[in-house]
């Protein structure tokens, strides 16, 4: 059984002046302040989510 590929996403910059969707993605993927750390799993659902906030996270993979 391969082990499931994680990301670590981290908040850099603020959500203020953010399109309220993108204010939204950003506490449904559960951040809570800025530079607080998520790990999420390597699928296409989160890289999606990623894709409408790239300009506010930093992603690393696990």
């Amino acid at each position: 059984m391969a082990a499931e590929k994680k990301l670590k996403i981290t908040l850099i910059k603020s959500t203020i002046g953010a399109v309220p969707k993108q204010v939204a993605t950003v506490k449904s993927m559960g951040f809570k302040k800025l530079n607080s750390s998520v790990v999420l799993p390597d699928n296409s659902a989160t890289r999606g989510q990623i894709q409408q906030i790239r300009h506010l996270v930093k992603v690393e993979e696990m």
